[in-house]
């Protein structure tokens, strides 16, 4: 038997079937830090229109999780795709490095700053100790193939970024949006600071929930008699309260009621409480009391009468405040101007002053009766067998409810007036401009407006003070008896600026305040106090985008986790509102947070964390970088260890496809063997056009971040277009016709320039695929496929013969006659589908379509001969799920040809070449050109 397999032209490529990532990705990664591929592609790109991505700084504190992957390689898919598109746009990551956290791993290791340690050493080792940190989670973000400048990151603890954060402050004062005030703010007693509103995160807590008489006075309860409409009963006389803070009761001075309600006085067996009418059934229900209404009283009547306090010796005013509402409680609120911003409000309406009972700790300070020393994390038992010891508790229960935490102690906060530093968002109406910037803002998905509008409009006035160690010094010199900031205070920042560039913050402290306010300096004070770390990042858009050459304000897109609408999204447009009344970002996307397959929250006690490192250890980074572009990231991201195992199935069918293209391309030069378009046959042009389109549609997906859309397009071109119908068909034509044929360099020609538009593709989203598919592409190229645009793939004519509607029809045609073969193969009727002979019956328009074909339709059905008839001849034959056609499939009587595996009538025509067909015959000879459309 002859061998003719030294005649075919079989796949034969180097690019391996195994991805084998974990192992291959890290030489890759290596070869573009040494060929410092990312400066290549600034200088390809220098002088083309710019797109700006800001990143926003992760904390320099830990391990990166599955969250900082997901953001990470989404930005990085969005700078790879722009730049394909022909923009330069580079990306500067960075890292926020002050804080609480740091302050706190370091406060363990090395004791508290002012006690164990002097403050200048401490900040030198939250220094170090956050160095460490960026270094470790910048390894872990390069090894996921995010290209950046990683040599020259942006780090919130850098000395000029320090410099420009006090700038950036110096403008705000400036502008005039800088306010000092004593009022109540979330207080972190843990921390011992002061936190804005985006440090505040909502956690279940079990708390008292207590109804608390108030006694009326002799003259009070004769005044509501009066109102109410005569005797109103018997016994004394409470108003009564609810509340599930019993600590704040000692700092209570008044309490509050709404002017516009109906308020009732109840006999309550031989005592009266007075309620709101509306919460009345609620009162008597949760104290387990019967009683009648007695009398009637508006809430305005009740404005100055005095009351009792529960267990001070004394009177506290009634007073009237919109705040009181008839959701829960009594209609009736004890105010304690030094722990609610509402409190602190109407105390000031009402002249009321805070009392500062409560210090830094959170423990009652010394002048305090009763509790002294006492912590408000433990006085509630305390306090609450006080008021039974009084006769003043009506009821007490227990109540789950959500309340403010803080987000990085994760201890519950709780409201103290202290002298504090805000950026007023009211002066000069900076808020009113926050919004109406916002609108000018494209927000994706677009709910994030409403939810930006949302914190906008709870927006109060921004706590920016810390009482911290770790953070930049809000650099002020303030009048020792008027408290008023420096008149030349932003002339002022600029020079400590200047300084901190050179020496860091700690010049700030060390500084004595005669080096730069002369004779003045016996009327000023240094500020102490240090900046919240959202400011920080917050003047990114002004240390990074104004300050770094090569970007540029505003940035074109912000994108991160759907929590920064009150963190980051928000900080940055407040901060760039008060410095150049415009927001810092054109668009704004937000990605949702990672889930298990149950949608459960990843946490280490259920044991569904999915750690990155781990999944780029096994599975490797782009599959990983597969799943997060394969997944909707508007909502939820489930991620799963079964859900990875199904992403790298279908990182098998992408990279199988691109080994198909590569290894029919064995032997190909595109300078010598690419043919023009006008030469090609029909279904390789139409192999052309079908991927052109797709290119389209690939490059508004990712104009328009739809990754999900492009993995679908993907997925469908391979397994459909291609491994279904195109790549099948042309087996045959690849292996068996001549080497230099038109039909076969035709064929090569279309695989060419896909796999050319193929790398470019997947370059974003599967980029060490990419890279490594580009190295095997033949011919002349860049050097790495990140240095080119979109391939400019061969545009077909408007009247082009054999167009999509056409091989559309074909393509349903042989779905259809597929089933029916594997069906017959499947009873045991043929082999392969080779043993075939097809007899389909169509409809006229259809038939029409199929005799084009002629003798070529059997190499698109892939069996060894075809006839087309009318349907109306049909009798027997197997219905199909396409209207207008019906198959009969018989095994062929033909003997085998050795070569191509057809059963022809002619094998053994040639008694040189007894085992092969004709058509095998010329090929081996080298005789004659087939007509080919497939």
């Amino acid at each position: 038997m002859t061998d003719y397999k030294a005649t075919l032209n079989l796949p034969e490529t180097d690019f391996p079937m195994r991805g084998n990532l974990p192992q291959r990705e890290p030489a890759i990664l290596k070869k573009w830090q040494e060929g410092k591929l990312y400066e290549k592609i600034r200088a390809a790109r220098a002088g083309r229109d710019q797109f700006i991505l800001h990143d926003g700084p992760p904390y320099a504190n830990g391990d990166i999780h599955i969250g900082h992957s997901v953001n990470k390689i989404l930005k990085d898919i969005i700078v790879k795709s722009k730049t394909l598109s022909g923009f330069d746009a580079p990306y500067v990551p960075g890292w926020d490095c002050h804080g609480l956290p740091i302050e706190h791993k370091v406060e363990t290791k090395i004791g508290k700053a002012g006690s164990k340690v002097d403050y200048k050493a401490f900040r030198q080792k939250c220094r170090e100790y956050a160095a460490k940190q960026v270094e470790g989670q910048k390894k872990d973000f390069v090894r996921l193939g995010v290209l950046g400048e990683w040599d020259n990151p942006y780090r919130t603890m850098d000395f000029q970024f320090e410099g420009d954060i006090i700038r950036a402050l110096g403008r705000i004062v400036k502008n005039g949006h800088l306010a000092r005030g004593f009022k109540p703010v979330y207080w972190s007693v843990v921390g011992g600071s002061a936190l804005a509103e985006a440090e505040v995160e909502y956690r279940d807590k079990t708390s008292y929930s207590i109804d608390v008489c108030y006694p009326a006075t002799e003259e009070t309860a004769l005044a509501i008699a009066d109102a109410a409409g005569g005797h109103a009963g018997d016994g004394p006389l409470s108003v009564v309260i609810w509340t599930t803070t019993p600590w704040t009761l000692p700092s209570s001075q008044a309490v509050s009621v709404n002017a516009e309600l109906e308020y009732v006085v109840v006999q309550a067996g031989d005592r009266r409480i007075l309620v709101a009418e509306a919460l009345k059934d609620a009162v008597l229900e949760r104290a387990g009391l019967s009683g009648e209404v007695v009398g009637r009283i508006r809430g305005a009547a009740l404005e100055h009468l005095k009351l009792h306090h529960p267990f001070y010796d004394k009177l506290l005013p009634i007073v009237l405040g919109n705040h009181v509402t008839t959701d829960a409680g009594t209609g009736c609120v004890h105010t304690a101007p030094d722990h609610g911003p509402d409190d602190f409000l109407v105390g000031k309406r009402y002249g009321i002053d805070t009392l500062n009972y409560v210090d830094d700790n959170g423990v009652y300070r010394d002048s305090v009766p009763l509790f002294a020393g006492e912590h408000v994390y433990k006085v509630d038992d305390k306090i609450v067998a006080l008021l039974k010891e009084k006769g003043v508790l009506l009821c007490e229960d227990k109540l789950v409810h959500s309340y403010p935490h803080c987000w990085r102690t994760k201890t519950p906060l709780i409201y103290r007036a202290t002298p504090q530093w805000f950026i007023s968002m009211q002066q000069n109406d900076l808020l009113d401009h926050a919004q109406q910037a916002a609108d000018q803002v494209e927000w994706i998905p677009d709910w994030g407006k409403a939810r930006i509008d949302a914190m906008l409009d709870a927006s109060p006035d921004w706590c920016i003070s810390r009482q911290r160690t770790w953070g930049v010094p809000i650099a002020l010199f303030v009048h020792k008896e008027t408290h008023e900031i420096h008149p030349d205070t932003p002339a002022l920042m600029e020079k400590v600026a200047e300084r901190v560039d050179a020496e860091g913050m700690d010049v700030w402290f060390d500084l004595d305040p005669s080096e730069l306010l002369g004779s003045e300096a016996d009327q000023y004070q240094k500020v102490t106090d240090t900046l919240d770390v959202w400011f920080d990042s917050g003047v990114t858009h002004f240390a990074v985008l104004e300050r770094r050459e090569g970007l540029r304000f505003p940035a074109d897109l912000y994108l991160e986790g759907s929590d920064q609408h009150r963190g980051w999204f928000q900080s940055s447009l407040k901060t760039s509102i008060a410095i150049n009344n415009c927001a810092p970002y054109k668009q704004v996307l937000t990605h949702g947070f990672t889930v298990d397959a149950q949608g459960r929250k990843m946490s280490k006690s259920v044991g569904n964390v999915v750690a990155p490192q781990e999944v780029i250890n096994k599975l490797g980074a782009d599959v990983l970088r597969l799943w997060v572009a394969a997944t909707d990231f508007s909502g939820e991201m489930a991620v799963s260890d079964e859900i990875l195992k199904r992403t790298a199935d279908s990182y098998r069918r992408l990279r199988n496809t691109a080994r198909f293209l590569l290894s029919n391309l064995a032997g190909f030069d595109p300078q010598t063997d690419l043919l023009p378009e006008d030469a090609l046959l029909a279904l390789d042009r139409w192999a052309l056009d079908k991927a052109s389109r797709l290119q389209d549609e690939i490059v508004a997906a990712y104009d328009h971040y739809q990754f999900h859309h492009i993995y679908q397009k993907l997925h469908n071109f391979c397994v459909v277009d291609l491994g279904g119908f195109y790549l099948d068909i042309i087996k045959d034509r690849q292996y068996t016709t001549q080497r230099d044929s038109v039909a076969r360099r035709s064929a090569q020609t279309a695989l060419y320039h896909i796999v050319q538009a193929f790398a470019r593709w997947i370059a974003p989203i599967l980029s060490f695929t990419a890279e490594e598919v580009w190295q095997f592409i033949p011919g002349e190229k860049a050097e790495s496929v990140f240095l080119e645009e979109w391939y400019p793939l061969p545009k077909l004519p408007a009247d082009f013969a054999k167009g999509a509607d056409y091989w559309a029809a074909i393509a349903q045609v042989k779905t259809a006659v597929n089933k029916v073969l594997e069906e017959q193969r499947a009873a045991g009727n043929i082999g392969g589908s080779l043993q075939a002979a097809v007899t389909l019956y169509a409809d006229d328009e259809l038939r029409g379509k199929l005799a084009e074909l002629e003798d070529e339709l059997r190499f698109v059905l892939i069996c060894s001969s075809t006839s087309v008839q009318r349907l109306s001849d049909a009798a027997g034959a197997h219905s199909t799920e396409l209207s207008g056609l019906k198959v009969d499939v018989r095994k062929v009587d033909h003997p085998k040809c050795a070569r191509c595996w057809h059963y022809r009538a002619d094998v053994g025509a040639d008694p040189e070449h007894p085992e092969i067909c004709s058509r095998c015959v010329d090929n081996v000879a080298g005789s004659g050109e087939e007509r080919h459309y497939a």
